[in-house]
C-alpha cells in the first residue's frame, strides 16, 4: 500500500499555487497553517512563516478565502487546517468549523488541544512520545481518520536524523489502534521520509516544505517529488 504524504504550507497569497504544485508532486494531503502569533508547537521556520502571513494581513476571514481558492485548484485532495485553540476562540468553534468545511476543510488539527476536549470539532489528534498509553487510546478513538505522531519532544523544525524515539511510539500506537499513522516533526529529507515511513502508513513535512516554497512552485514540486519517490521505493 502506497505511504501517504501530507505537505504543510502557510496560508498566504501564494499558497493555492504552491498546494497545486505540491499534489503535481505527489502529495496526497496538503495541511494549511492558519497563523497565529504564538505558536508554541512550531520551530523557526513555521513562526517566521506565520509572522509573515500575518504581517501580510493574513486573519481568519482571509485564510478562510486561501482555504476556498486553494480547494478550487486541488481537486479533491484532502485540506487540513492547522491552528491553535485561541484563533477559534476568538472567532468561534462552531463557526469556524462550518466556515472552514464551506471553504473546503476536510478535517482540522488544533495543534494545542488534546484529545478528551472539545469534541464537538471532529479533528485530527497529536500524541507525542511522552504520551501514555491511556492518553495515546483516547485519541486515537476520537481522531478524524489518521493519528498524527510527533516524532520527538520539542518544535517542528528540519532534523540531521530521524528522533529515535518515533520506532517506540509506532510500536505503542499500533498496539492500541488500528487508525492509519502518520509521522511529522524533524522529517525534511527524502531518506528520513522513507525511514519515517518504513514505521508508520504516512509522514507529514512542514518545516522543509515550508522553506523550499519560498522557492516558488517549481521547487516544491521538484521537492515533493523526491519525498513521494523516497516513499514509493
Amino acid at each position: 500500500m502506497s505511504k501517504a504524504l501530507v505537505i504543510y504550507l502557510m496560508a498566504g497569497a501564494e499558497t493555492p499555487a504552491l498546494a497545486e504544485a505540491a499534489v503535481a508532486g505527489g502529495a496526497d494531503i496538503v495541511e494549511i497553517g492558519f497563523p497565529f502569533s504564538d505558536p508554541l508547537a512550531d520551530g523557526p521556520v513555521i513562526r517566521a512563516a506565520a509572522e509573515k502571513a500575518l504581517a501580510a494581513g493574513m486573519r481568519t476571514k482571509q485564510c478562510l478565502e486561501c482555504l476556498r481558492q486553494t480547494r478550487a485548484r486541488v481537486g479533491d485532495t484532502p485540506l487540513v487546517p492547522m491552528t491553535y485553540a485561541s484563533l477559534l476562540e476568538a472567532y468561534g468553534w462552531q463557526r469556524f468549523e462550518a466556515d472552514a468545511r464551506a471553504a473546503g476543510a476536510t478535517s482540522f488539527i488544533i495543534a494545542d488541544t488534546a484529545a478528551g476536549s472539545r469534541r464537538e470539532l471532529k479533528r485530527i489528534q497529536l500524541v507525542a512520545p511522552t504520551s501514555t498509553d491511556e492518553r495515546i487510546a483516547l485519541a486515537a478513538s476520537e481522531t478524524d481518520g489518521w493519528l498524527y505522531l510527533v516524532t520527538l519532544t520539542g518544535t517542528t523544525g528540519a532534523r540531521t536524523q530521524l528522533s529515535d524515539a518515533l520506532a517506540g511510539l509506532a510500536a505503542r500506537a499500533r498496539a492500541l489502534t488500528q487508525v492509519p499513522l502518520y509521522a511529522g516533526f524533524g522529517i525534511s529529507t527524502p531518506e528520513q521520509a522513507r525511514a519515517a515511513a518504513d514505521l508508520t502508513d504516512g509522514i507529514v513535512v512542514g518545516s522543509r516544505a515550508v522553506s523550499v516554497a519560498e522557492e516558488g512552485p517549481e521547487a516544491l514540486e521538484e521537492y515533493v517529488a523526491s519525498l513521494r519517490a523516497a516513499l514509493d521505493a
